[in-house]
This record gives structure tokens, sequence and C-alpha cells, in this order.
């Protein structure tokens, strides 16, 4: 399937960095050499704060982890999606049922449904990595 671009600006992408603190991560990985494990340890040693999303994981790099958003207590800035592209409905139904303002689809992430979260207020991101933009924006 052709992913289309998200239509994003580089400054609109800045800007969510600099609005969001707290993460879900939605599929971390136990596994440091996967993406879904070093992506979301990158973004904490740049001082957001990560909430592992991992229903078979108790917990993840000393961190608690979640069995979906909906049992995150507290507010969540940004979801960001570790899943396969045939899951990120449930995950955005979750995260707009969250009061999410943020959904980030990782590299090769794409649903149409994603889309229909901006209809709701949510900025959408997809097809993009967390880690390699803030490298490419921040330096």
């Amino acid at each position: 399937m052709e992913i289309p671009p998200d239509g994003l600006t580089d400054e609109e992408i800045k800007e969510i960095y600099k609005s969001v603190r707290r993460i879900a991560v939605v599929g971390m990985s136990r596994n440091p050499e996967k993406p879904a494990h070093y992506v979301p340890m990158f973004l904490r040693e740049k001082g957001y704060e990560i909430i592992p999303v991992n229903p078979v994981a108790d917990e993840i790099a000393g961190l608690k982890a979640y069995k979906s958003l909906l049992e995150i207590p507290g507010e969540v800035d940004l979801v960001d999606v570790f899943r396969p592209s045939e899951e990120v409905p449930k995950v955005v139904e979750e995260a707009l049922k969250k009061g999410v303002k943020v959904i980030w689809l990782q590299e090769g992430i794409y649903h149409p449904e994603a889309e229909k979260a901006r209809e709701k207020g949510a900025r959408v991101v997809w097809n993009r990595c967390m880690m390699r933009e803030y490298q490419r924006l921040f330096g």
C-alpha cells in the first residue's frame, strides 16, 4: 500500500516535540535491539516521560507497563505507535477516548482511520520515526 504524506511541516513537527511531555508507547518492546525499545529510550534521554503500553509486560526498562492506553492514570500528551497498521484503528479509538492530543505512527505504519482522528481534534503524524525526526530537526 502506498502511504500518503501526512502533510505536516517541519515547524508543525517541532511544535509537537515542544508541546508534549508524557508519551505512551503502544507496543514498546523489552528487546533493546528493536526500534520499539531504543526509540522510546532515546526520547526518555531527551527528557520525555515514557509510559510503556504492552499487554504482555509488567515493566520495561524499569518503567511500569500498562495493558492498554485506558489503564494509564492521568493525561497522556502523545501516543507513539509501534504496532502493525491493521491495529491502528483500535489504538486511535483508545487514544481519542483518553483525550490524547497527538497520535504518532512510526515509520511504515499508516491506516486511513488515523486521518479521521484529525476530524476529532487530534494531531496525527504517520510513517515517521520519532527518533529520526528529532535528530533531523534538533541536531
